[in-house]
C-alpha cells in the first residue's frame, strides 16, 4: 500500500463555488491548518479565469475533462480542455503522477447537506470516507467507481485518485458561513485520515458503511424545440437522498399537472435540482442505496 508524499486542496474547479476558493486563501494566509508531518500539503486554484468572471466554466465544465484520452487529443482547444492539461503537467502526469491524492472542494445549490464523493474503491479511499463519516455522521456517502485514467475528474489525476467534498445548500456566486465551516472541518478530517494512515495510526473503522451508487442522470421534460415543459415536483424538491418509488410524483408540467416516477424500483435522489446541470437541462440523478465495504484495511509502505 502507498505512503502518501504529496496532497493537492483544490478549489474554483467550477468558478462560481466560492467555498472553496475562500477556503485556499484562507490557508494560504495560515498554511498551518493544513500542514501535516508526513506529507506536503499544496493549494491550487483550478479555474481562476471562471472564478474571476463568478461562472462555472468559460467554455465547458472543467471538472469533465480529465480522463485520459481527452488530456491527450490535441484538436481539444477550449480553455478549460487547455487548463486540464496545464493542471495534469502540473498535478501529473495522470499516467504516473506526482501528487499522491486530490482533494477537490465543491459546493450545490441541491439540499444534500455534506456528501462525500469518490470514484475509486481503493481502500484508502473507501477509508477515508469511513473516517470522516466517523466523524461527522451525517456526512452522506456518494460513491460512482470507475477506472482511474478513464475518469473524467479532477480528483482521478492524483496517483492513488482522490475526494470530491460537495456541501449545500448555497446558491452559486455565495459564500455561506455554515457551508464553509462544514467544508472546513471536511478537509481536516481528511488530512488527519492520511496523516494516521502514513503513520499507521488509523483507529478501527467500519467493515461496512451505507452509501449510495450513482446510476444515472434524468434529463427534464422538454418539447420539440428542447424547451423545459416541466420541473421538479414540489413533493421531491430538497428530499435529497430519500426514497423515490414508483407512482410518486416526481415532475409538475407548467400548467401544474403531475407526472409520476415510472421506473420499477426504489431509488434516491441528488442533486435534486441543482441550478448548475440546468445548461443541460438536467433535473437530478438517480441512486440506488448500498452497502460499501471496505474491503481490506489500508496500511502504508
Amino acid at each position: 500500500m502507498p505512503h502518501i508524499k504529496q496532497v493537492a486542496i483544490t478549489g474554483g474547479t467550477h468558478g462560481n463555488e466560492l467555498t472553496g476558493v475562500h477556503l485556499l486563501k484562507h490557508w494560504r494566509s495560515d498554511p498551518a491548518q493544513v500542514a501535516r508531518s508526513s506529507f506536503t500539503t499544496e493549494l491550487h486554484l483550478t479555474n481562476p479565469r471562471a472564478n474571476g468572471l463568478n461562472r462555472r466554466y468559460i467554455d465547458q465544465d472543467l471538472n469533465r475533462q480529465f480522463s485520459l484520452d481527452d488530456l491527450n487529443n490535441t484538436a481539444l482547444l477550449g480553455y478549460e480542455h487547455q487548463q486540464a492539461k496545464a493542471l495534469n503537467a502540473l498535478l501529473g502526469p495522470k499516467e504516473d503522477p506526482r501528487v499522491d491524492f486530490v482533494i477537490d472542494l465543491h459546493t450545490t445549490t441541491a439540499n444534500m447537506g455534506t456528501s462525500l464523493i469518490f470514484n475509486s474503491e481503493d481502500p484508502l479511499v473507501v477509508g477515508m470516507a469511513f473516517y470522516v463519516q466517523q466523524q461527522l455522521p451525517h456526512a452522506k456517502l456518494f460513491m460512482d467507481p470507475g477506472e482511474r485514467l478513464s475518469d473524467t475528474f479532477l480528483t482521478s489525476v492524483g496517483r492513488y485518485n482522490g475526494f470530491l467534498v460537495e456541501v449545500g445548500p448555497v446558491p452559486q456566486g455565495l459564500l455561506r458561513a455554515d457551508v464553509y465551516n462544514e467544508t472546513q472541518a471536511v478537509v481536516m478530517h481528511c488530512l488527519d485520515y492520511l496523516d494516521a494512515f502514513n503513520r499507521g495510526t488509523l483507529p478501527n473503522l467500519a467493515g461496512q458503511r451505507e452509501g449510495f451508487c450513482f446510476v444515472e442522470k434524468v434529463v427534464l421534460p422538454e418539447n420539440e424545440q428542447g424547451e423545459l415543459t416541466a420541473m421538479v415536483h414540489p413533493d421531491l424538491q430538497d428530499r435529497d437522498y430519500q426514497p423515490i418509488a414508483p407512482g410518486d410524483p416526481f415532475f409538475m408540467t407548467l400548467a401544474g399537472d403531475t407526472l409520476a416516477y415510472t421506473g420499477s424500483k426504489v431509488v434516491y435522489g441528488a442533486f435534486i435540482n441543482e441550478a448548475a446541470y440546468y445548461d443541460a437541462h438536467v433535473g437530478l440523478s438517480l441512486m440506488d442505496k448500498i452497502q460499501i465495504e471496505l474491503k481490506s484495511e489500508p496500511t502504508a509502505d
